[in-house]
């Protein structure tokens, strides 16, 4: 499995950066022509050599300024783009198929697989709903081949500097980058704001943490805002997850505030023809380089804190039992604006990425179940509880317990529960843990003839295996 990483250049000269821009937006016009003349159904029997050849032929590629291999691989990257929205679409023409009659399904397909839907009229019209004219709006990126990549250092053991070429033959361009590992492979420059971000392939199993083994145990995980995960254990990982979502909403809700104030000061002094201000208010106080800077940041540091909890419990489950949140819950909340807000900000997708990445590099696996009721019903008696922030409390047998470590407790009694699966609607689990509740509150009390109360009153003692401490 391949991962792409990213390295930045650090303290580029911007002369360098201007002249790379430059070749970006020719090399833009390339990907504009290609989305022109080969993102239509009319085109769909083409190829890309044909493409290619067409304008070598008719001296096209003369009027792009660029050297030949620069503009082959962006019209490569470009019909790859071009490929993917296609194929997307034949997904839901593939649907509408499955619905004729078998004698056409076969035939269908095989056109559609061939790029030769055009030959039937039925099926041209379906990818012509489904299919629409994109456009290309890239105009800072550049790829380079792998034969055209070289590096070197200054000093042993510094960064490294990276060859690229530039618009000129034989006069390339150096970029000083931010690492000491040496980007190989086809390489994507992207541009933005003075910086040149590279975006290279790395293989999975080559990086130091596909050595690190897993763990021998089954654990099950509760994902949370607090913190990243909390395990059946009931250790904590990445408390500071809950801090830096706090912090970064608020902050963003502070600077959005002072931002619509100075917007409606530079609205006001253009309507007043006080033109000049209105332009230094724009230029000085509403640009997004340092916002986009500050963003790229926070997200940096909320996925080094969500991979590094994600780390540590495959550091000792085999078997990592989690929740599927990928389905999205309806329903209003009833928590105020700015815990609204907050709770907007949680970052469950990249918590999932992690977990699927880390456990798929490190050996261990990976077992998502029904997140129904889990932070509401307690381990113990199989009782719902009363929830009241960070607490649980069992109405039945009195037990208080942490939400989110019963919720993981609960969690790994899923895997492998055969009444409730992935895919059972939350109506049907709340009815099967209502059912469970009541025969065990049926089977729990024993009524001892030997020992009556003065009312008449039985006592009521209950199981030996409710004692018992949950592991």
């Amino acid at each position: 499995m391949e991962v792409t990483r990213i390295a930045c250049s650090a303290r580029l000269n911007p002369g360098k950066f201007e002249a790379l821009l430059e070749q970006a937006r020719r090399l833009g016009r390339v990907r504009s022509l290609a989305w022109q003349l080969f993102g239509s159904i009319n085109a769909a029997p083409c190829t890309g050599q044909d493409l290619r050849n067409l304008w070598m032929r008719d001296g096209t590629c003369q009027t792009f300024g660029v050297a030949a291999n620069a503009w082959k691989e962006t019209l490569r990257d470009a019909l790859d783009d071009i490929a993917a929205s296609r194929e997307s679409a034949k997904a839901a023409v593939r649907r509408a198929v499955a619905k004729r009659p078998v004698v056409d399904q076969e035939r269908c397909y095989r056109l559609l697989k061939a790029n030769r839907w055009t030959e039937d009229r039925w099926l041209s019209r379906q990818m012509r709903q489904q299919w629409k004219r994109g456009k290309n709006h890239t105009h800072n990126q550049i790829i380079i081949r792998a034969d055209k990549v070289s590096t070197f250092v200054l000093v042993e053991g510094g960064d490294v500097w990276l060859k690229v070429p530039g618009i000129e033959p034989r006069r390339p361009v150096a970029v000083p980058l931010n690492t000491k590992i040496a980007p190989q492979g086809t390489l994507r420059l992207i541009l933005r704001h003075g910086r040149v971000e590279v975006h290279h392939q790395v293989d999975a199993d080559t990086m130091r943490t596909s050595h690190r083994p897993c763990g021998t145990r089954t654990v099950g995980v509760d994902k949370g805002y607090t913190e990243v995960l909390t395990d059946s254990d009931g250790d904590h990982h990445g408390e500071r997850l809950g801090m830096l979502l706090t912090s970064e909403s608020d902050r963003i809700t502070d600077r959005n505030r002072r931002r619509a104030r100075l917007r409606s000061i530079a609205n006001t002094a253009s309507e007043a023809g006080r033109l000049a201000k209105a332009a230094r208010v724009r230029v000085n106080n509403l640009g997004t380089m340092k916002r986009d800077r500050q963003a790229a940041r926070y997200r940096a540091q909320v996925r080094t804190e969500i991979f590094t909890a994600v780390h540590r419990v495959v550091d000792k489950a085999e078997i990592v039992v989690a929740e599927d949140l990928t389905k999205t819950f309806s329903g209003r909340r009833s928590f105020g604006k700015k815990t609204n807000r907050r709770l907007a900000a949680w970052t469950k997708g990249v918590t999932a990425e992690a977990l699927t990445n880390v456990s798929e590099r490190r050996g261990s696996a990976l077992v998502l179940v029904n997140a129904a009721y889990t932070s509401q019903v307690c381990p113990r008696c199989g009782g719902f509880g009363s929830r009241a922030g960070e607490q649980l409390y069992c109405t039945s047998c009195g037990v208080m317990w942490q939400a989110d470590h019963a919720a993981a407790i609960n969690v790994l009694r899923r895997h492998g529960d055969p009444d409730i699966t992935l895919r059972t609607p939350h109506q049907r689990v709340k009815e099967i843990l209502r059912e469970r509740a009541d025969r065990q509150r049926i089977r729990l009390p024993i009524q001892d003839s030997s020992r009556l109360g003065d009312g008449g009153e039985r006592s009521i003692r209950l199981r030996p295996h409710l004692d018992r401490c949950v592991q």
